[in-house]
């Protein structure tokens, strides 16, 4: 007897920003995309099949990381590398995690923790 699974899997990561069009500005360099829906509520990016999702706010949130997102990149050194070229500061300098995982974070202009991965192993399935 196999039973539904009830979760489908990741859809949308959301990024608090002080700056909607700043944001946008840098979320189109960084993923050389522009939003496929534009409002001063919400910018939504489709990122291979996922949301990224930008959210406006008064001020940024500065208590923790309690969830960092990672996304999914053929080069993991390389891109962090273009993300700090493009502004981002550093968060988690590229590492092995294991095997040929490699993962990377860097803080973005509104101080959201954006990762990435390279995982191999990794397969997206539909």
């Amino acid at each position: 007897m196999t039973m539904q699974q009830p979760f489908l899997g990741l859809r949308t990561t959301i990024y608090k920003v002080t700056d909607m069009q700043a944001a946008k500005d840098w979320y189109s360099r960084v993923f050389d995309t522009i939003p496929y829906f534009d409002e001063p509520f919400y910018i939504g990016f489709n990122i291979g099949g996922y949301e990224l999702g930008l959210q406006p706010v008064n001020e940024v949130n500065v208590l923790a990381d309690n969830v960092v997102t990672y996304w999914g990149v053929e080069d993991a050194v390389g891109t962090y590398e273009r993300l700090i070229s493009l502004g981002a500061e550093p968060h988690e300098t590229p590492q092995n995690v294991g095997g040929e995982i490699v993962v990377a974070s860097v803080r973005d202009p509104w101080n959201n923790v954006l990762g990435v991965i390279y995982n191999p192993e990794f397969k997206v399935e539909p």
